[in-house]
């Protein structure tokens, strides 16, 4: 009697198991961060405004006028609203701006760039491990020591911060549940105004708009 009451109840847990199972996928938790190295490619530009920094008197042409590209380390977090739709906020520190001008590739000075981005993505789930994404949003940079230009006289800076359009295709490969790598690249639109520290006189514009390949550490709750 004992043993068919035994054999009834491992039946009864046997037949809710795939309920279980389900349920436990449901209710998935929502979150996934990564941590990213960057290559910060900047795509410059230049436009001159009311004056040059030549005939400022500052002794270094305004022509040629760009950041140099560097790694910097990059820290997301991601939020599922469903399986496929998802947010992203990208994240880093302050990072150095190495400022150089004329044909020589002056060094002209530096300022700091925090980039924050939000992104909005869509996730194909249908392939796996391999789990392609697109994404668009918004970058905003906050732009700090923006008239550290020694070259320059310090009399000149950058504006406090910049809003431009972002666009994101990455993939992420997992190799479990929880852990996978990812491969990511996204392009931001950035400019700032340069003008004189003393009356705002308009130098003109820098157009920084890099592109950001990435390799990173991806870990799903």
């Amino acid at each position: 009697m004992r043993l068919k009451s035994l054999v009834a109840a491992m039946a009864a847990v046997a037949s809710l198991a795939p309920i279980a199972s389900q349920a436990q996928s449901t209710e998935e938790n929502p979150w996934m961060v990564r941590v990213r190295a960057v290559d910060l490619l900047w795509q410059n530009g230049q436009s001159n405004g009311n004056g040059t920094l030549a005939a400022a008197g500052y002794g270094v042409q305004t022509t040629n006028v760009k950041a140099q590209n560097e790694w910097i380390p990059e820290f997301d977090v991601t939020y599922f609203f469903t399986k496929n739709i998802a947010t992203e906020l990208v994240l880093t520190w302050p990072q150095q701006v190495n400022i150089t001008a004329g044909p020589g590739n002056t060094n002209a000075g530096k300022v700091t760039a925090l980039p924050p981005s939000l992104l909005l993505q869509y996730h194909f789930t249908e392939l796996g491990a391999f789990k392609p994404y697109i994404g668009a949003g918004v970058n905003y940079t906050i732009f700090g020591n923006r008239s550290n230009f020694p070259a320059l006289g310090n009399a000149v800076q950058v504006d406090q911060s910049s809003v431009g359009a972002v666009g994101q295709i990455g993939a992420d490969y997992f190799f479990d549940k929880n852990w996978g790598v990812n491969l990511d690249v996204k392009y931001a639109t950035m400019s700032t105004n340069v003008t004189t520290v003393q009356g705002g006189t308009s130098i003109g514009k820098l157009t920084l708009n890099p592109w950001m390949p990435a390799v990173g550490v991806t870990y799903k709750f």
